[in-house]
């Protein structure tokens, strides 16, 4: 039977090496992407409306809400943080 020995240095992690974890979208970022599924998710709720197919809710607002949306989404992922 082998014993295994832990050698000290492995044991602990000098504290003076660590960084912060810096992420690469802000919090902003994060709040305009929140916003963006809020607009397209409104979209499509405009879209399926009432039973008129040919309503102009459903065929002109929507999909302009829609697209307006995934460009709010497209400006939270394009967006430079505020941090510098």
């Amino acid at each position: 039977m082998a014993k295994t020995t832990q050698t000290k240095s492995s044991a602990k992690t000098p504290a003076a090496n660590t960084t912060p974890v810096k992420f690469i979208f802000d919090k902003s970022n994060y709040t305009w992407f929140i916003i963006s599924i809020a607009v397209v998710a409104l979209g499509f709720v405009l879209m399926s409306g009432t039973t008129d197919i040919y309503s102009t809710t459903k065929i002109v607002i929507a999909p302009i809400v829609v697209l307006a949306g995934f460009g709010i989404g497209f400006y939270a992922i394009l967006k430079k943080s505020d941090n510098k």
